[in-house]
């Protein structure tokens, strides 16, 4: 491996890494059931990586990244042991096993453990475009974060800069049962971010921008990220308090995220059996109006989490988990779904490729259906329970007059139950930010409180 890393097919032999981890997963498996494992899972893994980050045009870090591992779990009847090792040598692999076999027989029995059923394991396996490397080593790093961070600097009202950074990732991996499933994954991800500070004294205001993609060629511009990141901390220069009341809000979509990620992780299995989440039992009925659908596509080319089987080897499937506002069911691994008995989604590691679909009243024009309200772009805090569907977050954005966009706010808090805000749902926007796992537009919701002076 040369010293600026080369994320190309040369640096990474993408067939014959596999082929080595398909082998080490292969030996572990016959190792756990040599060492009196009745059912055994292992997965191993390989990444190559090049991160950069500079600050006020000079370089601050470059980091270079290799990283190999196993993980083992073994099951003796229904006790479970793992363990796991950045070794892959026989040597290693042996005492892996052997630990994880010495922890199966102390661990108290759980009738849920287990392997995934045959029947419900992958059997295709298609390209979904996941593995496009590059040349980029660290020189080209550096240019890209500099030339963001620049276009940043040199927009009027800029006064200071956290930064710009840029990374390139390729990762490799192979999961493997006792049940004769082997399956095989790559790919890349490239990224790039800037954060710049706006104002002077007492009056600064901080915004970022960032993009994330799994091909380079799909990256916006380093410049556009690096002048969004301006664009947003200029229009918060001036920020006031806002009176507190009942009103309409608005979510932008980086912000309208984060309450579908608080959707999905009220429906996920693990708070589901452990009694805390809110929208436990609920599978079957409406939360949001007729019109909403809120899709999981895993197979989505080029998708951030698109994958062929889920960490349990189990086949992936597109579905509607919200279709026509109706919850039509959860997101379960296998040993979630055992407990609560239920069958696996398919989701072990997460849902994948979510689309919230647009819909509602005039999703074309928002600001104009809100009327008077409050645009939120940014929310802080940790005041969300999912256990209760309290919703409790510092915000800021701006104020909304007659359908426009009047002046910044900040210091406010926005509150009101999920449930309430699930149902009050009044539009989503066309304008669908596709980065990361959950792709949406903005969100209207009919009313909340939002408390300032």
């Amino acid at each position: 491996m040369s010293e600026s890393i080369m994320v190309t097919q040369g640096s990474l032999d993408r067939e014959a890494e596999l082929d080595e981890l398909e082998a080490h997963v292969r030996e572990a498996l016959r190792l756990a059931t040599r060492a009196g494992a009745t059912e055994a899972e292992v997965s191993a893994h390989s990444s190559l990586g090049l991160s950069v980050n500079v600050r006020m045009g000079e370089v601050e870090t470059i980091e270079h990244m290799r990283d190999r591992g196993i993980s083992i779990t073994v099951l003796i009847g229904r006790h479970k042991g793992d363990a796991s090792s950045a070794d892959l040598r026989r040597e290693s692999l042996e005492s892996c096993v052997r630990h994880a076999v010495d922890i199966a027989r102390y661990t108290q029995e759980d009738r849920c453990n287990g392997l995934a059923e045959p029947d419900l394991l992958a059997r295709d396996f298609p390209d979904l475009d996941l593995w496009h490397p590059e040349p980029m080593d660290a020189e080209a790093a550096i240019a890209r974060a500099l030339q963001c961070e620049g276009a940043g600097r040199g927009e009027e009202g800029i006064s200071n800069s956290e930064g710009a950074a840029f990374n390139a990732d390729l990762g490799l991996a192979v999961y493997g049962n006792t049940n004769g499933f082997v399956g095989r994954t790559a790919g890349t991800s490239y990224g790039q971010s800037c954060v710049l500070l706006a104002g002077h004294g007492d009056s600064m205001q901080r915004d970022y921008s960032y993009d994330g993609r799994r091909c380079p060629g799909d990256l916006e511009p380093p410049e556009e990220t690096g002048r969004e990141a301006a664009r947003r901390a200029v229009r918060r220069l001036g920020a006031r308090r806002l009176k507190t009341g009942q009103m309409p809000v608005l979510f932008a979509p980086r912000v309208a995220k984060g309450v579908i990620g608080h959707l999905i992780g009220a429906i996920s299995g693990s708070a589901l059996y452990r009694n805390a989440s809110f929208l436990r039992d609920c599978a079957g009925e409406r939360l949001f109006p007729d019109w909403l659908n809120l899709r999981e596509r895993p197979r989505l080319l080029r998708g951030a989490t698109s994958a062929a089987f889920d960490a349990e080897g189990v086949v992936t499937r597109e579905r509607n988990i919200i279709e026509a506002g109706v919850l039509t069911g959860y997101v379960l691994s296998t040993y979630s779904a055992r407990r609560l008995g239920l069958a696996t989604t398919g989701n072990a590691g997460g849902a994948r490729n979510l689309l919230l679909e647009p819909g509602g009243d005039a999703p074309d024009d928002l600001f104009a259906a809100m009327g008077d309200g409050l645009y939120v772009t940014e929310v802080m805090g940790q005041g969300v329970s999912l256990v209760t569907g309290d919703y409790s977050r510092g915000a800021a954005g701006f104020r909304v007059e007659n359908g426009r966009l009047t002046y910044p706010v900040e210091e406010l808090t926005i509150a009101g139950s999920l449930r309430d805000m699930f149902g009050d749902v009044v539009a989503t926007g066309t304008d669908i930010d596709t980065r990361g796992n959950i792709h949406c537009g903005p969100v209207l919701i009919r009313s909340m409180m939002v408390a300032g002076t």
